[in-house]
């Protein structure tokens, strides 16, 4: 019994000793070949989704094609462990000297190399199986690459009436794509089809290729579900939007808090006349482009020293006013700020916005007007009808139209921008072509009442101007102006 005990306990010994390095190394190999089929597959199914981009494919097929040769050197490893493992099994049989002991024990004792063995013939089984899937798989995407290819090399201007102007911009394409990076931002690379696909897929000149995903290309134009405005009874947050920094801003705080009671009890008063009635709450930019830095900002060391107000008291009127009344604001006061908010690509500023405008309304003035036609590039004309112009004194259609200016010699810095007129908010109302937008004028108590009733003359004028070059008459001052 001793004796059978021990040889059984050495016997047990010798197969753990034996088999543990080989179910080590098989756990190992398993999950190797898991990793690599996860690595091998995801990159081949993200090659496919890459292939609606002609500028990507090349490569990652390229890439894939790779990883089938290494599929098949890891099936001939396995085939060559598997004969290595036979070959070492037919040793110890031949050379084991205890014949009785090795009749008595060999059950159990070869019974789990021959379960080592036919698990590793069935992994290998699975590799080349699936290394002939992949392999299947390769050669689809290699022929659709191939196609994708051709399509490129060939991409021909159309001729298609609904677009006369597509062949003329791919030439100016041709000749000046470099001309600015936010072409090459939009996949443009000099090639005929980065043309059009730019042409049709970005801009609008031509039409959309056939062997391109259009759903992919066309933006969502599902619109955001509406949000009701709520009046509010709050003007801290307000505060917070329009910022410091400036004097003009300060200026314009100053202003919004010392009207803060009267703005309250107003709110209180149009909620009272509306009964709850329904209202959608918009999205609004307002850039105050005198303001930026870009141009040149005149007012805002000039605040305490005397200088026109007038515009300042308009602004924080209109901002108290949006954002009593519900609406959701965006308040920009640089050009970094306003390219931001638009969604302007990297560039000088000739490419579409890389998003749908997301604002309903954009309030802003001449200075801002300009900037905002330098950086939306086309987008400027699609949206322009969301502008509204904050211009004090008005801007009669005359002026406003590009085509009837020019001819008759009303050009000017502050015209020919073909806007509806009504789309000009004034200060005061000089003329019904445009709207009336006007600014908040402070109620006084009663004793202040009747302090100015007692001190009223009789006769009285007002004469308002911001320069005193704004008097001169020829090189003359007006008669009495200091």
């Amino acid at each position: 019994m001793i004796t059978v005990n021990s040889d059984g306990k050495i016997m047990i010994r010798r197969c753990l000793v034996t088999l543990r390095p080989f179910r080590i190394f098989v756990l190992g190999i398993g999950f190797f070949t898991l990793c690599f089929l996860m690595t091998s597959l995801g990159g081949q199914f993200s090659a496919k989704r890459l292939g609606d981009s002609p500028f990507t494919i090349r490569t990652e097929v390229m890439g894939v094609l790779e990883s089938r040769g290494v599929l098949r050197k890891m099936s001939d490893m396995l085939e060559m462990m598997v004969k290595r493992m036979d070959v070492l099994a037919r040793l110890e049989n031949s050379t084991d000297s205890r014949k009785g002991e090795e009749a008595r024990f060999s059950p159990d004792r070869f019974q789990p190399v021959a379960g080592l063995m036919e698990r590793i013939q069935a992994i290998a089984q699975n590799v080349s199986d699936i290394a002939v899937k992949v392999d299947q798989i390769l050669r689809n995407s290699l022929m659709n690459g191939k196609v994708i290819e051709g399509r490129r090399d060939q991409c021909e201007v159309p001729r298609d009436p609904k677009y006369p102007d597509c062949s003329g911009k791919v030439e100016w394409m041709r000749a000046r794509w470099t001309s600015d990076p936010c072409y090459a931002f939009f996949g443009v690379d000099g090639t005929e089809c980065s043309f059009l696909i730019y042409l049709s897929e970005v801009e609008w000149f031509c039409p959309p290729l056939p062997w391109r995903n259009q759903t992919a290309a066309m933006p969502s134009s599902k619109p955001p579900p509406r949000v009701q405005a709520a009046f509010r009874n709050n003007l801290s947050y307000l505060l917070e939007l329009i910022g410091s920094g400036k004097e003009s801003l300060i200026f314009m705080k100053k202003r919004v808090r010392h009207l803060a009671s009267q703005w309250l009890l107003a709110t209180r008063s149009l909620a009272q006349k509306l009964k709850g009635r329904r209202r959608d709450q918009k999205q609004i930019l307002i850039h105050i482009g005198f303001l930026t830095e870009e141009s040149g900002d005149v007012f805002s060391p000039r605040v305490l020293k005397g200088g026109p107000l007038g515009e300042m008291v308009q602004w924080a009127d209109i901002l108290a006013a949006l954002f009593l009344l519900g609406h959701s604001l965006k308040v920009t006061v640089s050009l970094k700020e306003l390219q931001s908010n638009l969604g302007v690509p990297p560039g000088r500023g000739n490419c579409p916005l890389t998003v749908p405008l997301p604002f309903d309304l954009i309030y802003t003035d001449y200075h801002g007007l300009q900037q905002m036609k330098q950086h939306m590039g086309l987008s400027f004309k699609k949206y322009r009808c969301r502008v509204r112009v904050i211009d004090t004194f008005g801007t009669e259609p005359a002026y406003n139209l590009e085509e009837y200016a020019t001819l008759h010699g009303y050009r000017t810095n502050w015209g020919y921008w073909n806007l509806n007129p009504k789309q000009f908010m004034t200060m005061f109302p000089h003329t019904p072509d445009n709207s009336f937008m006007g600014f908040v004028s402070e109620e006084l108590n009663e004793t202040e009442r009747q302090f100015i009733k007692s001190n009223k003359a009789s006769n009285m004028a007002v004469v308002y101007g911001k320069e005193a070059s704004i008097w001169k008459v020829g090189q003359r001052k007006v008669p009495g102006h200091p």
